[in-house]
């Protein structure tokens, strides 16, 4: 007599687990002792030159701490094993890791641009060589920051914040070094507002996917790049399949996709046989590893009608 099949296949059950995410913890310990050194120097920069496109970069350099702090900290909570209540784990403290992150890039921002259309009317003197020789310090240090972070695991969400964070902040030097360069050239100090202006536009652009993608997790959308439809199609195609119904893909935190289902097989087909070729078929079609299939025979389902 055939049953209810319920299978659970962790397999690599997170993507980004284990030693991966010990990697990424590693290279955001050594991106966060970088930041930490910019962060010093940008305010040393901004109080000696006056600058406000220097005090922007050291605004963002702040935002890369305290992101980067928090992502270790993220990492470490979810590391710990699923217990008690927590069945899944604390995965998704990464995920609302990345969601604060992005909200504190938006306050940043929005603080910058007022600060940047107060000065329009009557910028103040600006020492252009040294926002320029600080510019050049940030930018050593941001490109050095974001070549640990990009060597990483990319598909950790945690990380990516992090590392969007520095890229943002290298553009934001390289804007401070044009600031500090045309200055010199050209005397105009209202250069300065301008450029921390376009830093506030850049630290605004680099939030919005910190912003969405933990939204969509969340809501528990089915992660990126998997079409419902399309799976709900191909579990149909499976040899013996004759529903698919209470189909659910969502993630459980960044780099852990889920898969919940409810199959009617014809009454002649093996539940067990059926189920292990819908989950080969998910695993190598969709790469989705980590699936709980209730299998029912088609035969029951008619007698229990009746």
């Amino acid at each position: 007599m055939h049953g209810p099949a319920h299978a659970h296949s962790h397999g690599h059950a997170h993507a980004h687990g284990g030693a991966s995410r010990a990697d990424n913890t590693r290279r955001m310990v050594q991106a966060l002792l970088i930041n930490v050194a910019m962060l010093v120097f940008a305010i040393i920069g901004a109080w000696i030159t006056g600058s406000l496109a220097l005090l922007a970069d050291a605004g963002h350099v702040l935002s890369d701490v305290l992101a980067i702090a928090l992502g270790i900290a993220a990492a470490k909570v979810a590391a710990r094993p699923a217990s008690g209540r927590g069945t899944f784990g604390l995965g998704r403290v990464e995920i609302l890791a990345a969601l604060i992150n992005g909200l504190a890039l938006v306050g940043v921002s929005i603080y910058i641009a007022i600060e940047a259309f107060g000065r329009f009317s009557d910028p103040p003197d600006i020492d252009g060589m040294g926002v320029f020789l600080f510019g050049g310090l940030g930018l050593i240090g941001n490109v050095l920051a974001t070549w640990v972070l990009v060597r990483g695991d990319r598909g950790d969400i945690n990380l990516e914040g992090v590392l969007r964070h520095s890229v943002a902040d290298a553009l934001g030097s390289l804007g401070v070094i044009v600031a500090g360069l045309g200055i010199v050239v050209t005397g105009w100090n209202v250069l300065d507002p301008i450029v921390g202006l376009l830093i506030s536009v850049l630290i605004l652009l680099s939030s919005w996917r910190l912003i969405r993608e933990p939204v969509e997790v969340l809501l528990e959308r089915a992660p990126e790049g998997i079409n419902v439809e399309e799976v709900g199609m191909a579990i149909a195609r499976v040899e013996g399949v004759r529903e698919v119904h209470d189909l659910h893909i969502w993630s459980i935190t960044s780099g852990f996709p889920a898969l919940a289902a409810h199959i009617t097989v014809d009454a002649t087909c093996a539940v067990d046989d059926a189920r292990r070729a819908i989950e080969q078929m998910l695993e190598e079609d969709f790469d989705l590893e980590h699936t709980t299939l209730q299998v029912t025979a088609e035969q029951l389902l008619q007698l229990d009608g009746g």
